[in-house]
């Protein structure tokens, strides 16, 4: 695996421990509105899947992390599947997000367009 996608994995990593604060600890910030568009109401309703989804988010950064350190310790197929499942995943379900809910397509955006660099980073 190249450096570049050493760095954009560990980057995607980072970024996703903190949206993994954020939906399972801030969620209730009003200035996060924007993110997750949840009014006051909701929040008892959507906290279940909230929280889920943070830790989701969380195992996702461990899981590309990991990646690295398997490719940098010598398991360079090991690490480079992992990497390439993961971003993959992540390219899925922006496209997902953005067919479902068009209001946070700047989210499907840093969604997906990191991690289709990163997919392409790996497998070419």
């Amino acid at each position: 695996m190249t450096t570049a996608a050493q760095v954009l994995a560990i980057v995607i990593a980072v970024m996703l421990a903190s949206v993994w604060l954020m939906e399972s600890f801030f969620y209730r910030n009003r200035r996060l509105y924007p993110l997750f568009l949840l009014e006051p109401r909701d929040f008892g309703a959507v906290r279940l899947w909230i929280v889920n989804l943070g830790f989701y988010n969380l195992t996702t950064a461990v899981a590309l992390a990991l990646g690295v350190v398997l490719a940098a310790s010598g398991h360079v197929p090991q690490g480079e599947a992992l990497v390439a499942f993961t971003a993959g995943q992540h390219v899925f379900l922006a496209l997902v997000l953005l067919a479902t809910e068009r209001r946070l397509w700047l989210n499907a955006v840093l969604e997906g367009l990191p991690t289709a660099v990163l997919l392409l980073l790996v497998v070419l």
